[in-house]
């Protein structure tokens, strides 16, 4: 698997615990005003698993932030050394896209 699909499938992996995470604080909210000591109970650890979640989100987020930031840096130093081959490189995925595009 390559790593920009990695990358993908973790982002996409992220963003459905967001939803997961949305989802499961509405069912909290939506169930607040039932009753009984054992759905207390249940409804507490589910806010504390939501917390846990939420916080291991924003720790991945703030990785996966940084992580593109250092890729961005490292792209922008390497052009700047080799402007010419960038073009180059840049041209020649231009072509193939193009070409790619035109058989369609």
């Amino acid at each position: 698997m390559k790593k920009a699909s990695v990358e993908a499938s973790k982002e996409q992996l992220v963003a459905d615990f967001k939803k997961v995470v949305a989802d499961a604080e509405e069912l909290l909210k939506a169930t607040a005003k039932h009753g009984g000591e054992e759905l207390h109970d249940v409804r507490a650890r589910a806010e504390e698993s939501i917390r846990a979640v939420k916080a291991r989100l924003t720790e991945e987020g703030v990785e996966l932030m940084d992580r593109t930031k250092h890729a961005a840096k490292a792209t922008d130093a390497y052009i700047h050394k080799n402007p010419w081959q960038a073009i180059g490189i840049a041209a020649g995925v231009g072509l193939v896209v193009g070409l790619l595009t035109g058989r369609r």
